[in-house]
């Protein structure tokens, strides 16, 4: 059993399988709906239905409050069709964001490799190339009833039909915990995507700033591969932290790659590195780094950051005292339940 919903204001209709989420069938058809947690937490995917009638299915009553329900809002990630439907979305038109609908891509482990000692390089073959934008992520199925995770693509998309993900053990977490133990070389999986709405404004023309902490170095790695592939000679700068050496991964790849293009400035910052390792580079966090290259000066460029929420709330509040503002900041992180719990920045709306 099928039924059809119908998306204003773009007054595309498409087919919607029974027990299939708004959000789902809208992306596999090749129409981006706003998202973010994708489990129902964080009230992104919020639409008005305008006639018809939906199951709300596990949407969180602190996303969806009950007062919303009666006046016909729903949560598109979570909510299921009853009846031929009309859905009405808040969307906003980007030049540079490429409609690649979303499909399921079958695989298998080609090579796992420790990053650093929380991190580990995942390499999958896929059955077909996944075609995406720099800067988007997957959701990497999980066997026992475990669901699904996202992870950030680190590759650029030139390499066709195998992708990289950088996968950082979660204490505690049971699908991080069974790829480091238990996945393997030649170990049939499914991947499905692409997803997310993180990639370089590139019609914009001017110089990319990245900040990125921890395995947030995924995104940015893929745009910045992109960028000096496709020729790009605009500034472009990595501001990466992590805690100490060990950490700090793709470090000798980024000096080499500034080396080579001098367009490309990299900016390593370990936040606790032991005082006599011999470390030369930049000792504090992100924001610190940041504003210390540019002299508090973040005028005239795009930002781009991807890592912990903590990380990007003092990434935002710097960039801002900095002079650079809302519409030239994109962040990439990926909401929990217990995310979507903690007061989101005042001074920006899009995080």
């Amino acid at each position: 059993m099928s039924y059809e919903l119908t998306i204003e204001p773009l007054g595309r209709s498409i087919e919607v399988e029974d027990g299939q989420t708004i959000l789902d069938a809208a992306l596999r058809a090749g129409i981006y709906l706003p998202h973010a947690c994708g489990q129902g937490y964080c009230a992104t995917c919020k639409v008005c239905i305008t006639d018809g009638e939906v199951d709300h299915q596990n949407s969180s009553s602190f996303a969806l409050m009950d007062y919303e329900r009666e006046e016909g809002k729903a949560l598109a990630c979570c909510a299921t069709l009853e009846a031929d439907t009309c859905i009405e979305v808040e969307m906003e038109i980007d030049e540079d964001a490429r409609d690649i609908p979303v499909k399921d891509f079958p695989g298998v482990v080609s090579r796992i490799e420790d990053l650093t000692p929380t991190i580990k390089g995942i390499w999958l073959k896929l059955d077909e190339a996944l075609d995406f934008q720099a800067g988007q992520y997957v959701n990497f199925n999980l066997p026992n009833d475990m669901g699904h995770r996202a992870f950030s693509l680190a590759n650029a998309p030139s390499t066709g039909d195998e992708i990289e993900l950088n996968i950082r053990i979660v204490p505690g977490g049971a699908g991080t915990t069974w790829i480091h133990n238990e996945l393997k070389v030649g170990d049939k999986v499914t991947v499905s995507g692409p997803y997310g709405r993180f990639f370089v404004h590139k019609s914009a023309n001017v110089p990319s700033l990245f900040m990125a902490g921890g395995s947030g170095l995924s995104s940015p790695r893929s745009m910045i591969l992109d960028l000096l592939e496709e020729g790009s000679d605009l500034p472009i700068t990595l501001v990466y932290g992590a805690r100490n050496q060990g950490e700090l991964y793709y470090h000798q790849e980024f000096v080499e790659l500034a080396a080579k293009h001098p367009n490309f400035t990299y900016v390593p910052a370990l936040n606790d590195e032991p005082a006599d390792s011999g470390w030369t580079g930049f000792r504090g966090f992100v924001h610190e780094a940041a504003k210390a290259h540019f002299d508090n000066d973040f005028r005239d460029r795009k930002a781009y950051l991807c890592g912990p929420p903590v990380m990007i709330e003092a990434c935002i509040t710097t960039l801002m005292q900095g002079r650079l503002f809302e519409r030239d900041i994109y962040t990439e992180k990926f909401f929990s339940a217990a995310d979507a719990q903690q007061v989101r920045s005042p001074l920006f709306k899009r995080v």
